[in-house]
């Protein structure tokens, strides 16, 4: 399992990673579900202005990699970043961390574990569930995710997972999608928190203290969909 932040607005990039290294280390780890810390790898993606999308992924603890990493120098008005605990030992390593990418510019970030995505491609079984989750909720070479539809996806899956939670930026925009299997056992775990403040909104996987006191935050609807779209560039 993982846990995610977007940031989209004016914000420090330091202040955002900072706010993923405490998620990583388990030092905001307030929930329902015994992983607490996520060191199989990481990665971000964020929007360079006049150059398009940009991204990293490292298979190396967050914690210890981040000062190496291209994000101390970044300036961006939108940041996604992914720490991640590997549901199978099995998918550790640079080839699963994310954020996934593909051929048509969409990057894409999972925390969950969906195994029977695979079923929605009509795939005889599943090798990775996140890649395939991937390709079942986006439509390649989309120019955007209908909320409605993402959503109506998700809830026909086969029974068999727990959460859909994602980050998909492409281009034009990024969408946060929010949802869980009914009755998962880790409602908390799964559950995400919005933090606006003036000229900048926050989506966590958990409140993270460091970049606000906790009542400043309020809990994501389940079976929500965001779009954070980017400005035009000329």
């Amino acid at each position: 399992m993982c846990r995610l932040i977007l940031a989209s607005g004016d914000f420090a990039v330091a202040d955002i990673a900072a706010a993923a290294v405490d998620m990583s280390c388990g030092r905001t780890a307030d929930h329902d579900n015994p992983t607490k810390v996520h060191a199989h790898g990481w990665g971000a993606v964020w929007r360079e202005p006049g150059h398009g999308l940009r991204a990293h992924t490292d298979a190396r603890p967050l914690a210890d990699s981040l000062p190496g990493s291209p994000l101390p120098e970044i300036k961006t008005d939108f940041l996604a970043i992914h720490t991640r605990n590997a549901s199978l030992e099995s998918q550790r390593g640079l080839p699963f961390t994310h954020p996934l990418t593909r051929g048509d510019g969409w990057y894409f970030m999972h925390n969950g574990y969906l195994p029977t995505a695979y079923q929605g491609l009509g795939l005889p079984a599943s090798e990775f569930d996140s890649r395939e989750y991937f390709d079942y909720l986006v439509p390649r070479d989309a120019d955007g995710l209908d909320p409605v539809a993402a959503l109506g996806k998700l809830d026909s899956l086969p029974p068999g997972g727990n959460s859909g939670n994602a980050i998909a930026v492409h281009p034009a925009g990024a969408y946060l999608v929010h949802w869980s299997a009914p009755g998962v056992a880790t409602p908390v775990f799964f559950a995400m928190r919005r933090l606006r403040l003036p000229g900048l909104e926050v989506i966590s996987s958990e409140v993270v203290p460091g970049l606000a006191p906790a009542e400043n935050w309020e809990p994501l609807p389940a079976g929500t969909v965001e779009h954070f779209p980017f400005p035009t560039e000329a």
